[in-house]
């Protein structure tokens, strides 16, 4: 059990990764917006989020309110709190 939410937080440490560069580039790229480079980091960066973030909530459940699916019960899922730290 310990290793699936090992894996969980794992994945979930990446995807806030990602959304860090990610709003790092745009950041970089609102002052320097002819960056060939820069851009294609950011574009390929946001690639991979999206497939990660699309893996994580076909695995583990929704991030945001804006899930594809009216399927998922909210109320079965531990709230962050209930989680425990670390």
């Amino acid at each position: 059990m310990d290793n699936c939410r090992d894996d969980r937080e794992k994945a979930l440490r990446e995807l806030m990764e990602l959304d860090f560069a990610i709003n790092d580039f745009a950041l970089y790229l609102d002052t320097h917006p002819c960056d060939e480079q820069a851009i294609q980091k950011h574009k390929e960066l946001a690639k991979k989020y999206n497939t990660l973030k699309d893996e994580y909530e076909r695995k583990y459940g929704p991030l945001t309110i804006y899930f594809g699916s009216n399927n998922w019960d909210w109320i079965d899922e531990p709230w962050p709190w209930e989680r425990g730290a670390r």
